[in-house]
């Protein structure tokens, strides 16, 4: 983990060195509302608790959710890390003057926070929201946000791999859950995007 931290000796104050970074305009919610135009949406929808229909719903299924799950944990969980977050309000203008500090003392149970309004400079003048960010356990049901690939998750990931082969092309499965990796926001756009291309080549 600790090759995932920039070391400079310069005032480049960014976290990755990419020629271009940014935020889409109007955040990520008006990307995907915009790339989802005229395509229709269902939300909460649990796939698993509905999956037998879906399946002999649609011909081809991209399924982002874990791939152990998929799989009703056939095999035992894989292993994930977890968060927790704390959201506050704050009546000031500017609370870190930053979007994202990472907090790295033992002392400190929180591991980051986020400025959002530093992210979306329409946030407001005299207010601010701020998240605290902790680490948290991981069970079957808790939210998964990071796989953790100890040597029992590989060999059981293995399994799962073989299990989604019978499935053919009918179930593709993408992103950090689906393909059990670690995914930086640049990396798992050039996945889907791959995926996007295999896919249209398919029968």
């Amino acid at each position: 983990m600790i090759r995932r931290l920039p070391v400079r000796l310069n005032f480049d104050d960014n976290y990755f060195e990419d020629r271009f970074q940014g935020i889409p305009v109007g955040g990520y919610t008006a990307l995907f509302e915009r790339l989802l135009e005229g395509i229709p949406v269902e939300l909460g929808v649990d796939f698993l608790s509905d999956r037998d229909i879906l399946m002999n719903q649609f011909d081809r299924i991209i399924y982002t959710g874990a791939i152990d799950a998929f799989f009703d944990y056939c095999y035992g969980p894989l292993d994930y890390r977890s968060l927790r977050f704390e959201r506050e309000h704050i009546q000031r203008s500017d609370y870190q003057g930053t979007a994202v500090v990472n907090h790295t003392e033992a002392q400190v149970p929180y591991t980051r926070i986020l400025e959002h309004k530093h992210f979306d400079m329409n946030y407001g003048k005299n207010v601010t929201l701020i998240t605290r960010e902790y680490p948290a356990d991981w069970a079957p049901g808790q939210p998964a946000f990071y796989p953790h690939a100890t040597p029992r998750s590989q060999e059981r990931l293995a399994r799962y791999r073989a299990l989604a082969e019978e499935l053919g092309n009918r179930v593709i499965f993408g992103g950090r859950l689906g393909e059990y990796r670690y995914y930086d926001m640049h990396q798992v756009i050039g996945a889907a995007l791959a995926t996007v291309r295999q896919v249209l080549t398919l029968p």
